[in-house]
């Protein structure tokens, strides 16, 4: 008798996914197919769909009895059916006193279901018109945040050019002497580079000559040491 396998029906971790799509496994063609698209019937929170199904079904199709034209107004109807929903809930108070067994109290209740029925569909066919104005409206919002953002940016342009413009007016006429004589101070004379030369090579000299004399004294100081060791 073959072991009972324990199968998760959770999907399984993306990383599993990943793996069984790498570069090398796409390049040879051993990567899993994607699934093929449904073409038959199926099943999903216990009700049964199709793929042709479309968006929002007829009422025909449902196999209700439809209440009102084919072509109407919206607004009209939805009216009509509001109003026709409270004078039957009050009808069915009514034979809630007077015969709460009876069979007219089922007939109301079908006959309210079916109005409730009637104005959900006609709401979601108002779903495509309300999609479009929720895009447009989205789109207008866009548009004006980003004329807000542009009318910003070319108001801080204005201010920064007429900041620099002042700056510019307030500057002296003789900016190019002044920028000559300027030049001039910071360039260093051949004279100052002279005497910094000379300068700096005397003190590089006379380092030298410590240092000479300092190992001189050492040297002696050293042999001294030897003789008196040799001595011994």
């Amino acid at each position: 008798m073959a072991e009972s396998q324990n199968v998760s029906s959770l999907p399984l971790p993306p990383m599993q996914y990943v793996n069984n799509y790498t570069d090398e496994r796409v390049k040879n063609g051993t990567a899993p197919k994607p699934p093929t698209p449904v073409s038959e019937n199926y099943n999903m929170f216990g009700a049964v769909f199709t793929p042709d199904d479309v968006i929002i079904r007829s009422l025909e199709s449902q196999n209700l009895r439809r209440l009102h034209p084919k072509v109407f107004d919206h607004r009209k109807e939805l009216k009509k059916i509001n109003h026709s929903i409270l004078f039957n809930f009050l009808d069915m108070l009514d034979v809630l006193v007077v015969a709460p067994g009876s069979k007219k109290r089922e007939e109301k209740i079908e006959d309210i279901k079916l109005l409730f029925i009637h104005m959900h569909h006609l709401i979601n066919e108002f779903r495509p018109h309300q999609a479009r104005e929720t895009l447009r409206v989205m789109m207008e919002v866009q548009k004006r945040q980003r004329l807000e953002a542009a009318e910003r940016f070319q108001k801080h342009l204005e201010k920064v050019t007429e900041i620099l413009q002042s700056c510019f007016g307030s500057l002296p006429d003789n900016m190019g002497h002044i920028d000559s004589k300027i030049a001039a101070r910071m360039e260093p004379q051949a004279e100052e580079v002279s005497k910094a030369t000379e300068g700096d090579s005397a003190e590089k000299q006379d380092e030298a000559n410590g240092q000479k004399e300092l190992e001189v004294s050492f040297y002696h100081k050293d042999k001294l040491m030897c003789n008196l060791v040799d001595s011994i």
